[in-house]
């Protein structure tokens, strides 16, 4: 286990971040991994005060870390005082539960951190909207794994201890609330499905613009459409769906949409919450999959939007790999080759420059909707 002092946190909170390789991950490069949690944590606004990488062979059903790690955490948590703990993986809410009763410190995982970010990103009503039900969603399982650790504060054999009443109340609340929320998702999906009508009885094909969150999807419509929406080279700077009429040579070929950006571990409740949004990909004609082919996990983040594309019913729909971030790596045409082998049809670009995206505008340009 690795350890990183990072700054003077004597007048700021003090926090922990945890980045761990579990025998689940997959990932080609657990260092870009950890870049990509490293990034999730400052995209959320928090500068570590410490940073801790280990690798677990198993995965311990109480507690998470096996007893070797957990000891060595107990033991800098007891030197350092930390004010919070961010852990790089989801955890179960039993695991929660425990590492911060053994830490002494309030623990957020993978999960909580990226509703955090997408929480403070959310610009639109609709986007807030699905943001909050995704939060109340994650509140009502995290307070129904209490059960049993709250039953037991107080009250006898056939009586409701106190712990146990202020577990009712708060799920009554968090109730009262999802079913307000969804009222509100309702309506927003009224219009949505009024839009889409109207676009469909129109017969414009659309696009619809998918890949990994910071792949370079909103400055690629940017370009495309000579649009100025935000592109921030951080993650999940886009979370509301931008659509722009899409011209080629003074010919309209449709309109093309901007999505959020996935991520492996995407929390359940986002997808669910973002499904109205994200079903929009399901009526597109085509889909142009961004990759940032600078990321040495690029693989992995492709197998990630195509199981999620599978997950909202648009595993389906025919698409175009777009390899983005060319200009940052040093590919041989060789190397280009057998990518295009691989994944086709498939074009390789740079999306900050215009000129550097004639290979895709060439393609859409021969494109013929179905």
């Amino acid at each position: 286990m690795s350890t990183k002092n990072l700054i003077d946190t004597a007048t700021q909170i003090s926090v922990l971040i945890i980045g761990v390789q579990t025998p689940h991950n997959k990932t080609f490069d657990v260092e870009s991994y950890f870049q990509e949690f490293k990034n999730l944590v400052a995209t959320s606004g928090i500068v570590p005060a410490e940073e801790v990488y280990t690798k677990l062979r198993t995965i311990d059903h109480s507690y998470f870390f096996t007893k070797g790690k957990l000891n060595e955490l107990i033991s800098l948590c007891e030197q350092k005082h930390f004010d919070e703990i961010i852990i790089s993986e989801p955890l179960s809410t039993q695991q929660a539960r425990n590492l911060k009763d053994a830490l002494n410190a309030p623990i957020v995982d993978r999960t909580e951190l990226i509703l955090r970010i997408f929480e403070q990103g959310a610009q639109s009503a609709e986007g807030k909207v699905q943001v909050e039900m995704a939060i109340l969603k994650f509140q009502k399982s995290r307070l129904a794994g209490y059960g049993i650790h709250l039953s037991q504060q107080g009250g006898t054999i056939g009586t409701k201890g106190p712990g146990e009443t202020a577990k009712e109340k708060a799920t009554q609340h968090l109730e009262r609330s999802i079913t307000q929320t969804r009222k509100e998702l309702d309506q927003l999906e009224k219009v949505r499905i009024t839009q889409r009508k109207r676009r469909l009885e129109s017969k414009t094909p659309h696009i619809g613009i998918v890949g990994y969150t910071n792949a370079g999807k909103s400055t690629l419509l940017n370009t495309l459409t000579n649009s100025n929406i935000l592109a921030e080279n951080k993650l999940f700077a886009t979370l509301d769906t931008t659509t722009r009429e899409l011209f080629l040579n003074g010919t309209k070929k449709g309109t093309i949409s901007d999505t959020v950006g996935f991520i492996q571990n995407l929390p359940h409740s986002l997808v669910a919450a973002f499904k109205s949004t994200l079903s929009e990909l399901q009526y597109a004609l085509l889909l142009l999959l961004v990759v940032d082919i600078s990321d040495k996990n690029w693989r992995n983040h492709i197998s990630v939007v195509e199981d999620t594309l599978t997950e909202i019913g648009a595993g389906g729909i025919p698409k175009i790999f777009v390899f983005n971030k060319l200009d940052q790596t040093k590919l041989t045409p060789e190397q280009k080759n057998e990518i295009a082998l691989q994944f086709s049809p498939a074009v390789f670009i740079s999306a900050r420059d215009k000129d550097k995206i004639e290979e895709l505008t060439s393609l859409l340009e021969s494109w013929k909707p179905a």
